[in-house]
């Protein structure tokens, strides 16, 4: 199950393939907010549903994600079916850590990572992060500044590749959300993100021309 967000049709612009997090589907407010920003600025987005996503809409009834291969295989797939040459891309918490592990996929350009769990709330010494000390193409992590996947002190214990870029998101909690004592919104930092991924989007379809 997928959906391809357009920008005024137009094929020869930009794709980003965008996967959902582990607890909702690509219909999730996030995602939609996030597609319908990239769209506005030129870049087309294809959101699609894991297996075991499609599996909840069938069934009514909540399942656990599948393994990291199953995903990885169905993402793969997506990408096949959908990228006419060099692509961007990512996701939203566990999908962009799929992004991230399909770096060397040759149809992937870059990747995008929006929220990256690098452990589970609490548990630091459960690292999910190893593969980014060695990738070898560009690299966007969007990370809110109290994720509790990894906050942003946090970052100065992780080992990351050159090529990995992180751009921190005021206030942001996992999917960004600002406290509202701080100033900053949630919509506010949705379009900043927004921002700053179509400029990465954008370089990176530039460079690989």
């Amino acid at each position: 199950m997928s959906e391809l967000v357009m920008c005024n049709g137009e094929e020869h612009q930009p794709l980003f393939i965008f996967a959902h997090g582990a607890g909702a589907g690509m219909e999730h407010a996030f995602m939609e907010q996030v597609a319908l920003g990239l769209a506005e600025k030129g870049i087309r987005v294809l959101r699609f549903n894991f297996p075991y996503m499609v599996r909840r809409g069938l069934t009514g009834k909540k399942s656990p994600p599948d393994r990291a291969p199953k995903l990885l295989e169905a993402y793969s797939e997506v990408i096949e079916q959908h990228a006419k040459g060099p692509v961007v891309i990512g996701g939203k918490s566990m999908g962009g850590r799929m992004a991230s592990l399909l770096w060397e996929h040759p149809q992937v350009a870059g990747v995008a990572c929006l929220g990256y769990p690098f452990h589970p709330p609490g548990k630091p010494e459960r690292y999910k992060g190893e593969h980014l000390a060695s990738m070898a193409k560009p690299c966007l992590i969007l990370q809110g500044e109290r994720d509790t996947f990894g906050k942003r002190e946090e970052f100065t214990d992780f080992t990351l590749s050159e090529q990995v870029s992180c751009s921190f998101i005021p206030d942001g909690d996992h999917s960004f959300k600002p406290r509202k004592s701080s100033g900053y919104t949630e919509s506010d930092n949705i379009q900043l993100a927004v921002d700053k991924l179509s400029a990465f989007i954008f370089e990176v379809y530039q460079n690989a021309k």
